[in-house]
């Protein structure tokens, strides 16, 4: 059973990876569930839509809650994602946290595009690990278009985690919880990693905040239907 099916997490670089293009775009429409996982994903959705969301789906505190009541039913996960190191202190993190958690396999990132042979070996290795759900952390969009192509190879829910395998690991420090709340991650997150971070923030932010006001002033719609098939395989792995 495919359960949860595919969960995608979304924040400001996410939604903005599918104003840009059309065929990602696509790619996220066709997932199970989108989930906002940045506070000012959940705030422009309750502005727009006069939704009252409590809170945000941080990917961390799902991969921490699915990972709970998989040790309880006894369902085998599988960890797809980051690096050899990362993977190894996330499946032993996680061990240590929840005793009866079941991690059927781990396999991390090959940092690039995958053959199509890659692919299938890839998808049979996490079908016949036995694992129930499978984790990804390959960041955005990598790991958008890895649960968009393998979704109907795998049997099972797939959940887009991002940032969470490094968090869980201890190999990335994650914002207070008054700069969460807040909105402020990203501030946070950009003086941590400023070379890698700088241009997502400096153009995407703004770029977010003039369409949310176009949207909340009405004078603009978008046509979220707007979107063209993928015309070939990314085959991220």
């Amino acid at each position: 059973s495919r359960g949860l099916g595919d969960v995608y997490k979304r924040q400001v670089h996410g939604v903005m990876t599918g104003v840009q293009n059309a065929e990602h775009r696509h790619r996220l429409n066709q997932l199970d569930m989108i989930v906002p996982d940045g506070m000012p994903v959940r705030w422009a959705i309750n502005w727009l839509y006069r939704d009252s969301l409590p809170d945000r789906v941080y990917g961390p505190t799902l991969t921490l809650k699915v990972c709970t009541r998989a040790a309880e039913e006894g369902l085998p996960v599988y960890l797809y994602g980051s690096t050899p190191a990362v993977i190894e202190k996330l499946s032993a993190n996680l061990v240590d946290r929840f005793p009866s958690l079941q991690i059927a396999g781990a396999s991390p990132s090959m940092f690039r595009q995958t053959t199509g042979e890659e692919m299938q070996q890839i998808a049979e290795r996490i079908q016949q690990s036995g694992a129930a759900i499978t984790f990804v952390g390959l960041g955005c969009p990598r790991q958008e278009v890895f649960v968009y192509e393998y979704r109907n190879l795998l049997n099972m829910p797939l959940l887009a985690v991002g940032a969470a395998f490094d968090f869980h690991a201890g190999t990335l420090a994650q914002a207070p919880p008054t700069m969460q709340r807040m909105g402020l991650e990203w501030f946070f997150r950009l003086v941590k990693e400023p070379k890698r971070l700088w241009r997502r923030y400096l153009f995407l932010n703004p770029a977010y905040l003039s369409l949310l006001a176009l949207q909340l002033t009405g004078l603009h719609k978008f046509d979220t239907a707007s979107t063209i098939p993928p015309t070939g395989q990314m085959r991220y792995g």
